[in-house]
């Protein structure tokens, strides 16, 4: 029998979102009387160390993978023409800065859940090397530089945020000394990208709905599920208890999406899309309502959901070519189609009819999905197992008893 492990990870559970349209300080009050105690919630979803093993070594083959590369740089004089590795030290590898995080993202999550696997030391090793002081200090220096203020703004900023979280949520769950101190050293880049974020949203006068980097939604969630973890832990030096961020965000997603109707999910997808327009902004708006409010909110915005059961409404999409960088976003698509369907799903009563039907649809994903991740090509293999793990431990779903009707 293959061993199994359990992921148990710290997640907040924070009350209702009440804080809209208030002042700051009485967001702040409100946010505070609503923090709960962070309480640990174990996955019901297993993993096999096999498993975990054969999308680590994904990762740990990419980290400190400097060629190819392809660069979203901005250069401001001559000095500016330098290697990867030079601009910025911690994540040059894996073909892109921000495939780059979130492989360190899943080297953190998988090491921290099978910390005795063969691949855990090599990936804690990896961890260090990368997310030095010196290392990060640079990186915090490159993303304040002229002409950077859009630099991987939002996608590649909420999946740094989603490494903090973790190393942080790691650090106190388990204070292994091999990890010690790697989320402060992280602190100066993280201030700058919740600063970044801040300066941003309130000028977004209207949500980006692509199906690829530059999508709000889906940065909104990832963004979302870090504020609620910081702002309900409220011991952090750099980040502590910001009200007033996880505010902007929750009204910002409200101001956004609260009154869309009918999303024409029969477009989706476009040719090159790892992300759904429709099922992202359904996954962050249960993340912004109750659930009886979401299961109304949800009805006229996807009114294609069946309440029969049937998984037909959605079908897997296939890539008619993995070996190409953009056409290999199909594969993508599918895992994040999966955990979208799955986040609905939870976001819903447990009485609501169409639970059948989205769960349906998101096991067919998930398994088209998962097929698809062998990295037999570099184009899919340097960040399709991030998609996986963050499917597979179902990192945006808090887990709570589901109560029909609310």
């Amino acid at each position: 029998m293959k061993k199994q492990a359990l992921i148990s990870i710290v997640l907040p559970l924070v009350a209702g979102c009440a804080c809209f349209g208030q002042t700051k300080a009485q967001a702040k009050d409100q946010a505070k009387d609503q923090r709960q105690p962070v309480q640990t919630v174990s996955l019901h979803r297993t993993f096999t160390a096999d498993a975990a093993q054969r999308f680590a070594s994904l990762a740990l083959a990419c980290v400190h993978k400097e060629y190819p590369n392809k660069l979203a740089h901005s250069l401001n004089s001559d000095d500016d023409v330098a290697p990867p590795r030079k601009l910025t030290p911690a994540f040059y590898g894996c073909y892109d800065w921000h495939s780059s995080v979130h492989g360190h993202w899943l080297l953190a999550r998988l090491a921290r859940g099978f910390p005795a696997a063969p691949f855990a030391a090599e990936a804690r090793a990896a961890l260090r090397q990368s997310l030095s002081p010196a290392n990060l200090a640079q990186e915090a220096a490159y993303l304040k530089a002229d002409g950077r203020a859009s630099f991987e703004r939002p996608y590649g900023l909420a999946w740094f945020l989603q490494l903090s979280l973790e190393l942080r949520d790691w650090e106190k769950a388990e204070p292994d000394l091999a990890v010690r101190g790697l989320a402060a050293n992280l602190g100066p880049l993280e201030q700058a990208a919740v600063e970044r974020l801040k300066t941003w949203l309130p000028k977004l006068s209207h949500p980006v709905r692509s199906g690829e980097h530059s999508q709000t939604a889906f940065a909104l969630g990832l963004i979302i599920d870090y504020a609620h973890n910081d702002y309900a832990r409220n011991d952090y030096a750099y980040n502590t208890g910001d009200s007033d961020f996880l505010n902007l965000l929750l009204t910002k997603a409200r101001d956004f999406y609260m009154a869309d109707i009918g999303c024409p999910l029969a477009y989706e997808p476009s040719g090159e899309d790892f992300l759904s327009p429709c099922l992202a902004e359904a996954d962050v708006m249960r993340r912004v309502l109750s659930p009886k409010d979401f299961a109304a909110w949800l009805h006229k915005f996807l009114p294609q959901i069946p309440a029969n059961g049937s998984g037909a409404w959605l079908q897997p999409e296939k890539s008619t070519d993995p070996s190409d960088p953009k056409l290999a976003h199909i594969d993508g698509l599918n895992l994040s189609r999966a955990w979208m369907l799955e986040g609905i799903a939870s976001g819903l009563p447990a009485n609501d009819p169409r639970l059948a039907a989205l769960e349906k649809s998101a096991a067919a994903h998930r398994e088209a999905g998962l097929a698809a991740v062998t990295g037999e090509h570099y184009e899919g293999g340097h960040w399709l197992g991030s998609f996986a793990v963050y499917l597979d431990t179902r990192r945006g779903i808090v887990e709570q008893k589901k109560v029909a009707g609310r």
